[in-house]
């Protein structure tokens, strides 16, 4: 579809608009996001209930499924063991509940994925709200770096600044998302009418997300977005020629704010030191030193905790019970567990066990090998498809292995996992690259 041509109001074009509203739902929070995806969901079924509900399973979407099942049996598994042994941690059944309320998401996959491989999804509205909505949430934040408080009135918290996320500092994460798509939304939708003007609004792009970011206070996704940038200008040939620039740029603009701005500088001093501590913490294997980072001995405390159901794990958002009955816990210490383990991989280990750690293992090296390796390695179909990029470096730079995360299970992260993983293996299979045997 032309972008700006007149639209006809079709039932694709009508699931594609409530789809765009996706980024927004992402800053007004997790009641938002549900309300988002149980109209899309709802309004697909309506439209499409019978060819959504024959849908040929393929061999990732079996083993996308028998994670759900795994989550749920281990729900039920916890809570009949909570019944049995008269644990008063929570109502009876709440795992249950919440691990049959996850397979929405299951459901969310196999919509966006047979609207985006059998039917004409408009992604373009989806690429515009991520441009729009991360170009706004990057100059809110600059505007409250340089007049003290946002837009909206919202004023820093500490070191670091949330934008229109107010007190909940998650912008820096927000853009590491969204900004890589609305990266690629020029490139893709207005190549030729720009042509004379795409390197500097490119460039122009990448410093304001650059400079949110930086500005955000969030270190890791600083870190995760230049990785992804680097590793595009490496892949990318017609792009590859801006790597030396690249190279040169970074660092600038970094050493500049980290010698001119005093929070920009004690958040990452802060972050060098955390890690100096965490490295040395590890090699002379004392995590119960005074030094050690916050987020390292929330790493640790993972390890006792999924040894108690190290094969099916304690079930969904009950590492919070689990890990206060560690058999090593110390009773005196001030240490208390979080809420989860702080990575995605711990949290699945302690909460679906080995079986759900392999299966997720599987479906990431299988989703791997289907878009990235034949995209880059092999002779295949994508080779010249630019709109997988997006989804390719967006859904792998979400489940970076070595990084602080949320929970897993949590309504923000869920849902955008499963938003852009459904949509990257959609373009794959509507590429025709995936054998139909599978």
């Amino acid at each position: 579809m032309l972008l700006f041509s007149k639209p006809k109001l079709t039932k694709d074009y009508f699931l594609s608009l409530i789809l765009a509203f996706l980024p927004l739902s992402f800053i007004a929070g997790n009641l938002s996001i549900n309300i988002n995806i149980i109209i899309f969901i709802f309004f697909s079924l309506l439209l499409y209930s019978k060819e959504i509900f024959s849908i040929k399973f393929y061999f990732l979407d079996k083993i996308i499924l028998s994670f759900f099942l795994v989550i749920i049996f281990t729900g039920i598994y916890n809570d009949v063991y909570f019944l049995i042994n008269n644990l008063e941690w929570k109502s009876h059944y709440t795992t249950i509940i919440k691990s049959f309320l996850f397979l929405r998401f299951f459901l969310l996959y196999l919509i966006l994925r047979f609207l985006v491989e059998k039917r004409d999804l408009d992604l373009s509205l989806f690429f515009i709200s991520s441009f729009v909505l991360s170009l706004f949430v990057s100059i809110d934040i600059i505007y409250q770096f340089l007049i003290g408080e946002d837009i909206f009135g919202f004023k820093p918290v500490g070191r670091k600044l949330g934008g229109p996320f107010d007190d909940e500092l998650i912008a820096g994460g927000y853009l590491q998302r969204f900004s890589i798509l609305a990266l690629f939304f020029i490139p893709i939708f207005f190549s030729k009418r720009i042509k004379k003007y795409k390197i500097p609004v490119q460039c122009g792009l990448f410093l304001i997300f650059i400079l949110g970011i930086v500005l955000s206070g969030n270190r890791m996704p600083l870190v995760i977005f230049i990785f992804v940038i680097f590793t595009l200008l490496i892949l990318q040939k017609e792009i590859r020629k801006y790597l030396i620039p690249f190279c040169i740029l970074i660092p600038l603009i970094f050493v500049f704010f980290y010698k001119f701005n005093f929070e920009v500088k004690n958040n990452f001093t802060s972050f060098q030191k955390q890690v100096s501590n965490m490295a040395s913490s590890i090699i002379s294997k004392d995590f119960d030193n005074q030094t050690s980072p916050q987020y390292l001995k929330e790493f640790v405390t993972f390890y006792d905790t999924w040894l108690m159901n190290k094969y099916i794990g304690g079930g969904i958002k009950n590492f919070r019970y689990y890990c206060h009955e560690r058999p090593k816990v110390d009773k005196s210490s001030k240490f208390i567990c979080n809420m989860h383990p702080h990575n995605y991989y711990l949290e699945i280990l302690t909460e679906t066990g080995i079986l759900g750690f392999v299966i997720l293992s599987l479906i990431l090296l299988r989703v791997f090998f289907l878009s990235f390796i034949r995209k880059y390695f092999l002779e295949s179909n994508l080779k010249n498809n630019i709109i997988v990029v997006p989804f390719i470096f967006t859904f792998f730079s979400e489940l970076f292995p070595i990084k602080s995360t949320g929970s897993f299970f949590t309504t923000g992260n869920a849902t955008f996992i499963f938003l852009i993983l459904p949509i990257l293996i959609g373009i794959i299979r509507k590429e025709n690259s995936i054998e139909n045997k599978n």
